[in-house]
């Protein structure tokens, strides 16, 4: 007797390995998956501007740091009490004009430099909905009156339009992997957001068949069908919990990283857990002869980059 309709994913041809360097913009659920990838040592960096839940936004995100084009002083705005730009997160607000101006430009030098080191980009779109202020998408509202804005659903067409200029451009040479994010936006009303998922899924559908170099990652179908339970979720209804990432996580890995590279996982986890680790007596010899041997380990696994964990065992000898 069957309870579940497990999903068949059937893996990439080419695959991640930990030569490989990633860079991933979109929603939180691109965040959490970039966490994992961070936690097994992969060269990962996810969202310089910010969570991003829109395809436009992140286009615009991708525009700009492909060209390397800084924020200018007419971009940030004032605030009731702070400063910010509608392309990027409250993350990035400064109290003054010139913090939130040197956080921005910042994030602009650092993005720009991983998107072109990057071998492999993960985009994540979160809804196909999006607020327009004088005719041009906000990747954030910043709280501002709805009075600011126009609200509007793009089109299957016009995703699709705006990401063949990028991927036989500014991404021509680097691997894609395209998700959508099972993250319920009950705040659009559950038909709207239905609506939504509908136009990203087809949107990415149409890509994936475009571009050799495009692939689907059914994170949305894993949680909306697989798993298809509230108790796969948080608190608020809308999030995936910590058990249904792991096993996305887990169907992540198999379907793109190599087998060698997952062969590698649980010896990553075992050293990451064990610099983690706090010692009842930290001076004792028995803490250092476990240190000494976790030290040995992670020189065996030359190809993944321990240096934060190997100067925390070495703190203690």
């Amino acid at each position: 007797m069957k309870f579940r309709t497990e999903i068949s994913i059937t893996p990439l041809t080419e695959r991640l390995n930990h030569s490989a360097k990633i860079f991933a913009l979109g929603s939180c659920f691109a965040e959490r998956i970039s966490e994992r990838l961070a936690r097994a040592k992969f060269s990962v960096e996810s969202n310089p501007f910010g969570v991003l839940f829109n395809p436009a936004s992140i286009a615009n995100a991708i525009e700009r740091l492909s060209a390397g084009r800084t924020f200018a002083v007419c971009d940030i705005t004032a605030g009731k009490e702070c400063y910010f730009s509608f392309d990027a997160h409250s993350s990035l607000d400064g109290k003054t004009n010139t913090e939130a101006f040197a956080n921005l430009n910042k994030a602009v030098a650092q993005g720009a430099k991983s998107l072109d080191e990057a071998d492999w980009v993960v985009l994540t779109f979160g809804t196909a909905w999006v607020y327009e202020r004088e005719g041009k998408v906000v990747a954030n509202c910043h709280k501002q009156p709805a009075s600011q804005f126009e609200r509007r659903r793009l089109s299957v067409e016009e995703i699709v339009e705006r990401y063949s200029q990028l991927f036989e451009a500014a991404l021509r040479d680097k691997q894609i992997i395209l998700t959508v994010s099972p993250v319920r936006h009950i705040g659009d009303g559950l038909q709207e957001n239905s609506l939504s998922k509908a136009i990203l899924r087809l949107a990415v559908e149409e890509l994936v068949a475009k571009y050799e170099n495009v692939h689907y990652f059914p994170s949305y179908e894993i949680l909306i069908d697989d798993l298809r339970d509230y108790r796969y979720y948080e608190e608020d209804l809308t999030h995936p919990s910590k058990v249904a990432v792991d096993y996305i996580w887990e169907l992540f890995c198999k379907a793109v990283l190599s087998e060698e590279t997952q062969r590698l996982l649980p010896q990553i986890e075992q050293i990451v857990a064990a610099a983690e680790h706090r010692p009842f007596n930290p001076n004792g010899e028995e803490h250092r002869a476990f240190c000494r041997k976790m030290l040995a380990k992670s020189e065996t696994l030359s190809e993944v980059d321990f240096a934060n964990e190997k100067s925390i065992f070495e703190r203690y000898l």
